[in-house]
């Protein structure tokens, strides 16, 4: 059965690989969207009020992981579009695993998720940044990022499967700019209203970026997230995944 069940998600995962060679300019906004927006906010808006040592040093780490946290709307239309036209009915039809469809999925958006932090990191080594904590931590930031990012991606699938329809999707997903923008990823709670901060100290996101900026490296960056950039990742994964795969199964009952 585990044998069956990985093969099926493997094959909903090459399927999901398909639609880039069918849609190469998204895969390409996907990637190149996290980039600009770390060159306007590092360049044209600059600054980094209350950020100590070098603004850029504070502000890419805080953009991989707000790179994790955005795009999901790719994932959301993905779910909707087959809702809509009825293809996950079809697929539930045949003799597959269940879940199998959620999972390829996943994977196949962690594996684009991965890429855009390639290429953010390459950009962010091009505008002499660096990573200063050794090879071990470099390796626990990318997982902690990852994580993070496999955590909000069945967020998104569970809100996908309670919207229903791509048009519903836009409405859906203002819920997650907010998480991204009430963070430390772009300057330091410290800068910010006192009730501000706080909100910002709670937010998941900021123990991701400080633990990844703690292990990268950066000057001034607080220690002790690291276990907070943990739990709150398999929290979400702990709500969220069960409410999708049951959400799915009850598709079409």
């Amino acid at each position: 059965m585990t044998a069956h069940a990985l093969t099926d998600s493997w094959t909903m995962t090459r399927r999901e690989l398909a639609r880039w060679g069918r849609q190469p300019v998204q895969v390409v906004v996907n990637l190149v969207f996290p980039v600009m927006l770390l060159l306007m906010f590092g360049y044209l808006i600059g600054g980094g009020r209350g950020v100590g040592g070098e603004y850029r040093d504070y502000l890419i780490p805080g953009m991989l992981a707000l790179t994790m946290a955005f795009g999901l709307e790719g994932t959301m239309i993905a779910v909707t579009q087959d809702l809509d036209k009825g293809v996950i009915d079809r697929f539930r039809s045949m003799p597959m695993a269940d879940g199998a469809v959620l999972v390829g999925r996943s994977a196949a958006d962690m594996l684009q998720s991965a890429m855009a932090l390639a290429v953010l990191i390459a950009v962010g080594t091009a505008l002499g940044w660096r990573a200063q904590g050794g090879p071990a931590a470099f390796l626990g930031a990318v997982g902690l990022l990852l994580l993070f990012r496999f955590a909000m991606l069945w967020v998104g699938i569970h809100l996908a499967l309670v919207a229903g329809k791509p048009e519903m999707v836009q409405a859906v997903q203002i819920l997650v700019w907010p998480i991204g923008f009430l963070s430390n990823a772009l300057a330091a709670p410290d800068s910010m209203p006192g009730w501000l901060g706080t909100v910002v100290e709670w937010n998941p996101m900021s123990h991701t970026a400080t633990a990844v900026r703690d292990l990268f490296g950066t000057p001034g960056a607080e220690s002790g997230h690291v276990w907070a950039a943990v739990v709150w990742p398999l929290a979400l994964l702990a709500v969220f995944f069960p409410l999708a795969v049951r959400r799915f199964g009850r598709l079409s009952r």
